[in-house]
């Protein structure tokens, strides 16, 4: 997958959108900023959501943290795979640590999004401030 498609949240969510279903997951940074996930709880199909509503939640070692939907929209499809396996986000963020399908129901959110180079961006400022606060 060419990380040029994604488009991602100030709460580290990305999302590829191909024709109006989106791909949700947490970035890189996230996972690595959470540890070692130990559990995920996933939305329920066919859940309408609203943008930046809280719809999953993923336990690590560290912290519990919401997952939050990057667009407005329907479920369309969990990962059912990370029940068993949520190690697969700290392993594969992008590609089998997927968390949820989504069908958008306004692509002009999309808009409100950060592309790859800003959130690159948005995440330096962030380390910039954590080791000022440090």
């Amino acid at each position: 997958m060419k990380h040029e498609r994604y488009l991602y949240t100030k709460e580290h969510e990305w999302i590829c959108v191909e024709d109006s279903t989106g791909l949700v997951g947490i970035t890189d940074y996230a996972q690595s900023q959470l540890g070692d996930i130990v559990t995920v709880e996933l939305p329920e199909v066919g859940r309408e959501v609203k943008q930046f509503e809280s719809v999953a939640i993923v336990d690590s070692l560290k912290t519990t943290s919401d997952i939050y939907s990057p667009v407005s929209g329907h479920i369309l499809e969990v990962n059912k795979s990370l029940q068993d396996h949520p190690e697969l986000i700290n392993q594969e963020p992008y590609s089998g640590g997927w968390i949820f399908k989504i069908q958008l129901s306004n692509k002009g959110e999309l808009s409100s999004l950060m592309t790859l180079e800003q959130y690159d961006k948005y995440i330096a400022e962030e380390k910039k401030k954590s080791t000022a606060h440090g």
